[in-house]
């Protein structure tokens, strides 16, 4: 007979100290670092652990003792249960203040190389509906909140059209307002699940891989264009032309109603074709005097004016004067490579994603922008000594890698290219850090401008200026 296993305690009148990853709250107990979520610095609170290890501890508040005197209230009444908007109860310049300081953390510990004064981070425009795409999943095993369960008797309908709860693949919380996006986004998708229930259309079993409704995916520009694309798990045109003529009719100022019969395992599109059902296959969005057409698969920054921000100090940074060659790494679909083109000789943009680099090469074209080339390709492979001498040693380098940083052979290549200065944008500053201490063989940092693209959330993108020694 198995040994049952002792519960784990539950630990009275824990202060909250400080904040740490994934939005998560913390507290030191007799050296142990215990991490919750929903908390802030300055509560006293009961909690219950979850888990131990030697080091950490996790676990949930079960109680609140005393609220910290700065404590906001969350807006949001999906607020506890959506794994999304975690700081809302941290007043907005606290957040700012935490994310600063991560900043500093990061490259002070894990780059361990001189440092400038760090510049104060920008904060965002809007900390409410600054988004401008959210993606949300049909299932039919909805997520019940404690309430709920506690209750007993949980009512209405198990379908759900919302967020992801985290860790729970198959578990989907049922949103009826979102704050992360014009309200436009709301009402269709509210729409939209209400016909959907009334229709008995049936919702995707994401476990079982059956049903009909898989996701929507709502774009919004900051110049009022609207793109939803409605994607099927498999072809049924009778109830698929119901559901899209009903959409049309009730909102005329979808600029793009697209849709997908996606049959696979999982929820990405960029291998699935998009079919149009009404308007244009793409909307456009503007910054400055540029314009950048985005399709259902292209990517573009998800908060459009805190981009114009940061592209403004990548611009800021580069200090171009008009006869630079620039290049400009992981470039996605161009926007910074155009953005910076008019007041460069050249721009060199580098993609892995081959759609975003006809996206790029697109955007040149419509803004009359000539002095662009764009490639498509793995960055490590395409980056090097050859591509380098055919194309010229840039003075230049933007850098604008994904979360996991650089490849240690792009870094390789950028320092072979010295050019005399590299602009490093970021979205994970440990990783910038890491990249930081291998560049510093050759350059050294001389500003440092972190950027608020998304509150509410622990996330913080930073721009870095190095220089050649």
């Amino acid at each position: 007979m198995s040994k049952k296993k002792k519960p784990l305690p539950v630990l009275e009148a824990v202060t909250i100290t400080d904040v740490a990853a994934e939005g998560k709250a913390l507290a030191k107990i007799d050296g142990l670092a215990v991490f919750v979520p929903f908390a802030v610095p300055g509560d006293v609170v009961d909690i219950q652990l979850t888990r131990k290890k030697n080091s950490y501890a996790e676990g949930k508040v079960v109680a609140f003792r005393s609220f910290a005197p700065d404590r906001a209230v969350a807006f949001c009444e999906h607020f506890g249960s959506c794994g999304g908007c975690k700081w809302q109860i941290l007043p907005y310049d606290k957040q700012l203040e935490y994310k600063q300081k991560q900043v500093l953390d990061n490259l002070s510990r894990i780059g361990k190389i001189a440092l400038p004064e760090i510049s104060p981070i920008l904060p965002a425009p809007e900390t409410t509906f600054y988004r401008n795409k959210l993606e949300f999943t049909f299932s039919n095993k909805r997520w019940l909140t404690e309430e709920e369960i506690e209750g007993g008797n949980p009512s209405g309908t198990m379908n759900a059209l919302g967020f992801h709860i985290p860790r729970m693949f198959d578990k989907v919380l049922d949103i009826r307002k979102c704050w992360l996006q014009d309200d436009i986004s709301n009402q269709i998708r509210n729409a939209v699940r209400e016909f959907c229930l009334q229709n008995e259309i049936p919702f995707f079993d994401l476990r079982n891989q059956d049903g009909l409704m898989r996701t929507l995916i709502v774009r919004t520009s900051s110049i009022g264009e609207v793109m939803l694309s409605v994607v099927f798990f498999r072809e049924e045109k009778e109830t698929r032309e119901k559901l899209l003529a009903f959409i049309a009719e009730k909102f005329p100022q979808i600029t793009a109603l697209l849709y997908i019969i996606n049959g696979k395992a999982n929820d990405t599109i960029n291998d699935q074709e998009v079919l149009t059902w009404k308007g244009r296959e793409f909307i456009f969005e503007e910054m400055e005097d540029l314009r950048f057409k985005i399709g259902a698969k292209s990517f573009y920054q998800t908060n459009s004016r805190q981009a114009h921000n940061l592209y403004a100090v990548v611009r800021d940074f580069a200090r171009l004067k008009g006869d630079e060659l620039v290049y400009d790494l992981y470039t996605g679909t161009g926007t910074i490579a155009n953005f910076l083109a008019r007041q460069a000789r050249k721009v060199i943009g580098i993609e892995y994603v081959a759609e975003a680099i006809d996206d790029a090469r697109e955007n040149s074209r419509i803004n009359s922008i000539g002095n662009t080339l764009f490639f498509a390709g793995d960055m490590k492979n395409v980056l090097n000594a050859d591509f380098i001498a055919e194309h010229g040693k840039p003075d230049v380098i933007v850098t604008d890698p994904p979360r996991a940083g650089m490849h240690d052979d792009v870094i390789d290549a950028m320092l072979l290219a010295e050019p005399s200065r590299i602009v490093y944008v970021s979205c994970n500053p440990a990783t910038q850090a890491r990249d930081l201490n291998l560049l510093d063989t050759k350059y050294r940092v001389l500003r440092v401008q972190p950027v608020d693209m998304f509150p509410h959330t622990q996330h913080v993108e930073n721009v870095v200026l190095l220089e050649k020694r």
